[in-house]
């Protein structure tokens, strides 16, 4: 899964390697512990134009009656995506690109405590995470919400978790954003296990509310 990352390239130099027209309501960047039901970045295409704009990370389905009316859906598995109600309709037509310089995962110790590791990429300084998105209307406000879809791990990334997020490279945003015809599904996999390393960090990041570099700072033995 991806339950928390961070992002701290700046919004002209992502609307650039993007070639999307920013928003003027963006999240602050740097951010270094972007949690869910927070405003992330993310490039869709609209009108035929590529856009970056803030959406809610935590997908809202139309028949959710309130933001907490059902599961937190920051996540969608990419092996069930086009069968489940709330994405199938979302995976054929409304797919986006999340930047992120990196994300968290969690080990356990032999107590049980906890152990964070900052995974990032190995070539290039971000990280373009496939995603869904839908808009949710309530009481005449549209909430534009969003979740990342992940895959089963490869072997390297399952020394700490059995699932990582679906990775895209540059040659690969056309296709998904729907700009270069069919076969988004089969993007939908994991990358190559030279893509991406990961350390351990400081468990400080274990709280939603810690913040600051040091939370992607290597720890020291």
């Amino acid at each position: 899964m991806c339950g928390r990352f961070a992002l701290t390239l700046p919004h002209d130099a992502m609307a650039q390697l993007f070639a999307a027209a920013p928003s003027n309501a963006l999240p602050d960047i740097p951010n270094y512990n972007i949690c869910p039901t927070n405003q992330v970045h993310a490039v869709h295409v609209i009108d035929g134009q590529r856009r970056l704009v803030a959406m809610r990370w935590g997908f809202l389905p139309h028949w959710y009656k309130a933001e907490n009316g059902g599961p937190l859906l920051i996540n969608a598995r990419a092996e069930t995506i086009a069968e489940k109600p709330a994405f199938k309709a979302a995976c054929r037509a409304r797919r986006c690109l999340i930047p992120a310089t990196g994300f968290y995962e969690w080990t356990k110790d032999p107590e049980g405590k906890r152990l964070p590791w900052y995974i990032h990429p190995t070539r290039g300084s971000l990280l373009a995470f496939a995603g869904v998105w839908q808009d949710w209307e309530r009481d005449g406000v549209t909430h534009r919400t969003c979740a990342i879809v992940t895959t089963q791990a490869n072997p390297k990334m399952s020394a700490i978790h059995h699932r990582q997020p679906v990775t895209l490279n540059e040659d690969q945003w056309a296709l998904w954003l729907g700009e270069a015809g069919h076969g988004a599904a089969t993007l939908m996999t994991a990358a190559d296990e030279d893509a991406m390393a990961f350390y351990r960090v400081n468990p400080k990041v274990n709280s939603n509310r810690a913040a600051g570099p040091d939370l992607i700072e290597p720890l020291e033995p």
